[in-house]
């Protein structure tokens, strides 16, 4: 039976973790894996989400099946957290996905039914994940310009030619905010142009909202959201909860969609159930119930707000000293971007042999196409840092 397979590739960012952790130089320096880091270098537990695991740990009586659905307290929550009544409620379903990952896969597997072959726009570049669960929901991908390498902001011209030459039929994937990888973001003006732009090709979006609250706060995040769904008939969205609650492991995601009203809502949901249970059969509920009591305990969600608002600005904080001290070295301004991205990410514009050459000399990982995560930046060594790039670029 084997003989028949050929080794499939493996996802280059596990790649990077299995070589970093077999690194034994001890200044080794991990710009890699996107997940966040305190100063210490640790992932941490959030205190608010300590405190909700020791509530649920009081109280819980059963570890019997929440439906296929899941767990729709939790999904009622995030629903007012990311739209914040921005549509009729009538015309939203929700059901619980295995992270933000797992929304997607529900929520791609649906679109390849509404249209078979269909084509999904991705945005150039992308999260690398998107291609393949494009592919796996007989979507074809294509792809619309967005990141200008050489001034590293958004080619707002370029996308915008190629989103008013969609169709009906077409399918947008957009990120929500903080865009993976390259950092750079769309303004609430470019926002509203690409809203009046699907309104009126009728060109259907899925937003991919992975980092709410980790640009510019939780309000300021939703903007793009919430103008894109209301403005047009259908939409979906895919929330993670992995970010801006630490919550990786748990897999806690809701898939939404926002129909023409409460008869299409109802038909969009049963088949998101049924990809459910053809699949995973249910999804998991310990991180779906830990934000759940977050967000519905006032105490806990201040706290839980005030953790999210430190990690951001410690990223911000960490984009400034890194941009600054490359400028101080270099007496440049080519690297100000970094300051000027937000989110977890930024796209350095490397080539790929630099980069390999800042993992094999100096111990620096990033991703092959130079992304870097913010968060894992040494803050006490952003100056050593800002060395390693330079004298890299400079080979």
């Amino acid at each position: 039976m084997f003989e028949t397979l050929k080794k499939a590739t493996l996802d280059k960012i596990f790649v990077l973790m299995a070589e970093y952790a077999a690194d034994p130089r001890k200044e080794k320096i991990d710009l890699g894996v996107g997940v966040y880091k305190d100063p210490k270098g640790i992932t941490p537990v959030l205190s608010s989400v300590r405190k909700a695991e020791q509530k649920l740990l009081e109280t819980e009586t059963t570890k019997t099946y929440k439906g296929v659905v899941g767990n729709k307290e939790f999904s009622a929550a995030i629903l007012e957290l990311t739209l914040a009544g921005a549509v009729d409620a009538s015309r939203v379903r929700c059901v619980n996905g295995n992270g933000g990952t797992g929304a997607l896969m529900i929520l791609t597997q649906v679109l390849g039914r509404a249209r078979p072959g269909g084509r999904l726009f991705l945005s150039d570049p992308t999260w690398p994940n998107h291609l393949p669960l494009t592919e796996n929901a007989n979507l074809v991908p294509h792809f619309y310009p967005y990141f200008d390498p050489e001034t590293r902001k958004v080619d707002f011209d370029a996308m915008m030619q190629v989103l008013d030459g969609l169709t009906g039929d077409d399918i947008v994937l957009l990120h929500g905010c903080c865009h993976n990888p390259t950092g750079a973001n769309l303004t609430n003006e470019q926002w509203d142009v690409v809203a009046e732009s699907l309104k009126r090709t009728g060109a259907f979006p899925l937003i991919d909202l992975a980092y709410l609250g980790f640009g510019d706060g939780l309000e300021e995040d939703a903007y793009g959201t919430r103008k894109v769904v209301s403005s047009v008939p259908e939409s979906m969205i895919a929330f993670s909860a992995s970010k801006n609650f630490g919550l990786y492991r748990e897999r806690a995601g809701v898939a939404m969609a926002i129909a023409k009203d409460s008869e299409g809502a109802e038909v969009v949901s049963s088949q998101m159930q049924n990809v459910i249970r053809a699949t995973i059969s249910q999804t998991p509920d310990h991180g779906a119930e830990v934000v759940r009591i977050i967000l519905e305990d006032p105490e806990l969600r201040a706290e839980w707000e005030a953790e999210l608002k430190e990690m951001r600005e410690r990223m911000k904080r960490l984009r400034t000293k890194l941009a600054d001290a490359i400028r101080e070295r270099s007496n440049s301004a080519d690297f100000d971007f970094i300051a000027e991205h937000s989110g977890m990410f930024s796209l350095l514009g490397l080539p790929e042999e630099t980069v390999g050459r800042l993992k094999t000399e100096d111990a620096v990982y990033m991703i092959n196409d130079s992304r870097i995560n913010v968060a894992g930046i040494p803050e006490d060594r952003v100056g050593e840092l800002a060395d390693k790039l330079l004298a890299a670029v400079r080979a």
